[in-house]
């Protein structure tokens, strides 16, 4: 009887194109609707941040924020979009790779910003 050989997975292609670092706190000000909110950041990369919150806003809300890279004196302003939102969910909450927030695009976000975001990345965050 001839044995084949298991199948392998094939893992789904990052459709992101940026370099990325995870981020263990870094503070985001934004103002939504003339409210002012703070979010932390996980991770980021010169296209976009994902921001942890148990209040996400919706999908195709845009804001401006504006945040400082850790450890430098770099401050960041543009206008982000909502790309994808998670919302906490109890029985979710347990599981590994689990965490309620929402994934931001940076929409205006000028060259000169993009590359001090990579460049920051690239050392290690």
């Amino acid at each position: 009887m001839e044995q084949r050989e298991p199948q392998k997975q094939i893992p789904k292609a990052d459709k992101r194109r940026s370099l990325r670092t995870h981020m263990l706190v870094l503070k985001v000000h934004g103002k939504y609707r003339s409210k002012a909110f703070f979010g932390y950041a996980r991770n980021i990369s010169q296209g976009g941040l994902f921001i942890s919150s148990f209040t996400p806003k919706q999908i195709g809300e845009k804001f401006p924020i504006e945040f400082t890279l850790p450890g430098t004196d770099i401050t960041i302003n543009c206008t982000a979009e909502v790309m994808w939102s998670r919302r906490f969910d109890p029985q979710m909450h347990l599981k590994a790779n689990y965490e309620p927030g929402m994934g931001l695009k940076f929409l205006d976000l000028i060259e000169e910003k993009k590359k001090l975001i990579d460049d920051w990345v690239k050392k290690g965050g």
